[in-house]
């Protein structure tokens, strides 16, 4: 009777600790990361795209917008962190704020936009928190037509956060000051 006792109790704390490691590997909670694109950025006669972020007060309270902004290589050329006040807006123009200092120099007209709802206050290290709402306007094609859409929800996976972390971080301490956006009004 002991042995099945001890048995017991040893199969209890391995599945405690295989419940404790699998919760400290978990992913980041859903509703942290949106995703957007931009188009024909910084093109003559073209008008400047906008992204509008909203804190919905979710979070109770302050969250920061981590942005990340990628060029058509899939390389990080700019990040920076934003306040979002419960119920504040702030916009944030692609030209002036998300491209105008590219880490490589390199302004861009199209790329990609991630945005990750963080409870920290610096893009090169974040605390997922769910509660960022985005919304970006698209230049489309030649004749400059502008669209406007809620940004996509994607998964942030413990990987991304990581890789968004350490790309971050090498612009912010390797940068001389470029690959750094800007928060644009609001707030």
């Amino acid at each position: 009777m002991r042995r099945i006792t001890v048995l017991v109790v040893y199969m209890l704390a391995l599945a405690l600790c295989a419940g404790s490691a699998m919760a400290a590997t978990a992913p980041p909670p859903a509703d942290t990361l949106k995703v957007d694109y931009f188009s024909n950025a910084n093109t003559a006669g073209a008008p400047d795209g906008t992204a509008r972020l909203d804190n919905p007060g979710t979070a109770a309270g302050n969250i920061w917008a981590a942005i990340y902004v990628f060029d058509p290589n899939q390389e990080l050329t700019e990040c920076c962190e934003c306040l979002l006040t419960p119920d504040g807006l702030r916009t944030l123009s692609v030209n002036s704020d998300l491209t105008s200092n590219p880490l490589t120099g390199v302004t861009l007209s199209t790329g990609l936009i991630k945005f990750v709802s963080t409870s920290g206050t610096n893009a090169a290290k974040l605390y997922p928190t769910p509660a960022l709402r985005a919304w970006v306007t698209h230049i489309q094609n030649s004749n400059f037509a502008v669209t406007e859409t809620g940004s996509v929800d994607a998964t942030l996976s413990s990987a991304e956060v990581t890789r968004l972390d350490s790309q971050c971080s090498a612009v912010q301490l390797d940068g001389s000051g470029h690959g750094i956006c800007t928060c644009g009004t609001g707030d």
